[in-house]
């Protein structure tokens, strides 16, 4: 380290075939292109500019994140595995399509040849995942047994692999966590958090809060608790009654009056209802500031004029959430103009599936929201440092773990009401204690 910061250096360890910080210097950096050199590579990839900086202001900026990794990066496992998952809920959580009293996840936990230790999650639930707990936990062993026994590859061929193992929705749960298992672990590795490595962008974000379907009473209850705590924006569920999601609104409108807030049906209504909530709502006074899945995830046509109306109407941006399941979905919906917003869930579509979607459709100009399934904070933290280090995201729904009634993670990321901080610590920050899971 000299006098002008904090400097990053790696170099190829012959022991475990792994990038690793070290003092001589194996790259240049030209402009927003990083240029690695040793031995066995030299690679260039351009990716934006990362400031890694010590107490000093006069640090140099560094080219460094994930696409450059994805190529440069070789991983060597060590050990991989994965076991249940199982919190329970501060009450049920019940949506349009399903209600779920307990979370049964599944954990993964991979570990490299230099010791660097990575953990991932599969959040399970039904009717909105493919996957149950059972299949998840098959299919997560058989993901680790390939990484415990293959040979030594590129970040981006691990992951190209484990995309080929565990393919579309239908294993979509169980590929996001093994990504982020393993991607956690090349970030432990190189000693970089998370947020950086996905661009630096923040290490900050404000979440949302979600109401479940309830009665308004218990709306109004939940909604008078958030406001002391400090959220601004909450998350409504609604779909299964239009006349009772109405009185659910007014009933919170009277407790938390300055709140914003967020309509999601998932997929609970048919077009001509969700345009009358619109409808209903404007009467009253009440605009929400995102509509998400209104309409049955294959009514392509009710999504586009439902989106269509609440844009030119009301003022109201629809998002799809069970609507985009993958790259050839978002197409579709680029190409019909169908929504302003698409709801990102790694669940959905694995990390890399994740990376190239928010691609597509900032290309495209649309507004980008970030979600979850009911998980623990392993796998809210991985969208949050995501989130935090891309600064992309308009909207930010990754509340799901302050609805546990136990928080099995250590350490990761801090809390204060809506806001998370993402800190420096290596990859995640957050782990479990592996044999209390067994």
């Amino acid at each position: 380290m000299d006098s002008t910061g904090l400097q990053l250096h790696m170099m190829k360890s012959p022991l475990s075939h792994t990038l690793l910080l070290s003092s001589p210097t194996l790259f240049t950096n030209n402009s927003n292109s990083i240029t690695f050199t040793n031995r066995f590579t030299r690679k260039s990839c351009p990716f934006p500019t990362i400031m890694a900086s010590s107490a000093t202001s006069k640090a140099k900026p560094i080219a460094y994140g994930f696409k450059t990794l994805l190529e440069t990066f070789t991983v060597d496992v060590h050990r991989a595995e994965n076991r249940p998952l199982n919190v329970p809920l501060i009450a049920p959580f019940t949506i349009a399509s399903s209600r779920l009293d307990k979370v049964e996840n599944v954990a993964i936990r991979v570990e490299l040849s230099n010791g660097a230790v990575g953990w991932g999650e599969a959040p399970i639930l039904p009717f909105v995942t493919a996957e149950d707990q059972n299949t998840a936990m098959v299919k997560a062993s058989e993901a680790c047994a390939f990484l415990l026994n293959c040979p030594a590859l590129t970040l981006g061929s691990v992951l190209k692999e484990i995309g080929d193992i565990l393919p579309g929705h239908q294993f979509a749960s169980v590929r996001a966590g093994v990504e982020m298992a393993v991607i956690d672990a090349v970030a432990n590795s190189i000693r970089v958090p998370l947020w950086r490595l996905f661009g630096g962008a923040s290490n900050t974000i404000t979440t949302d809060i979600t109401i479940p379907i309830v009665s308004s009473a218990e709306a109004a209850e939940l909604a008078s608790k958030y406001y002391k705590e400090g959220f601004k924006t909450l998350k409504l569920k609604v779909g299964k009654n239009l006349n009772s999601d109405i009185e659910v609104l007014r009933a919170i409108r009277l407790v938390h009056p300055e709140c914003q807030f967020i309509l999601d049906a998932n997929e609970g209504y048919n077009s001509e209802e969700a345009v009358e909530v619109l409808e209903k709502l404007h009467e009253i006074g009440l605009t929400p500031i995102l509509f998400e899945q209104p309409v049955h995830r294959d009514d392509w046509d009710g999504l586009g004029y439902v989106s269509n109306i609440a844009r030119e109407r009301y003022g109201v941006s629809v998002a799809a959430d069970e609507s985009c399941r993958s790259i050839v979905d978002v197409y579709r919906i680029v190409e019909g103009n169908l929504v302003d917003v698409i709801n990102i869930k790694l669940a959905k579509v694995g990390v890399i599936g994740a990376m190239d979607i928010i691609e597509k459709a900032r290309a495209a100009g649309l507004d980008l929201m970030i979600g979850g399934m009911v998980e623990t904070r392993l796998a809210m933290g991985f969208a949050g440092h995501l989130a935090a280090g891309l600064g992309c995201f308009k909207f930010i729904d990754l509340d799901t773990p302050l609805l546990l009634s136990e928080d099995p993670v250590l350490e990761g990321y801090e809390v204060s009401g809506a806001a998370y901080k993402f800190t420096n610590a290596r990859g995640h920050g957050g782990f479990l204690h592996w044999d209390n899971l067994a």
